[in-house]
């Protein structure tokens, strides 16, 4: 199985690595060289969620950062969130 995002399929994309030289003409310099160009894989950021299924059962899968910040998966609910008594005292 592939290192991809189970919500959208997001995946490894192949690029260039580009190395420069020298100092930037508005530092005073020459201005900058491309020395080296290779290639590259830029890997998502996958991280391994623990996601309440639509029939209530719970399963980890791997989400990338984008879907589980867009909502686009459901967390499980760990433990009951912390709930303040109505009854306070007033005075």
């Amino acid at each position: 199985m592939a290192r991809q995002c189970s919500v959208c399929g997001k995946g490894a994309q192949l690029g260039n690595q580009v190395t420069t030289r020298g100092k930037q003409k508005y530092l005073g310099g020459v201005g900058t060289k491309v020395t080296g160009i290779s290639r590259r894989k830029f890997k998502p950021n996958l991280q391994r969620v623990k996601v309440s299924t639509p029939n209530g059962t719970h399963k980890a899968v791997l989400v990338c950062v984008q879907c589980i910040r867009s909502g686009g998966v459901t967390k499980v609910v760990r433990s009951a969130p912390f709930k303040v008594p109505h009854e306070v005292a007033k005075k």
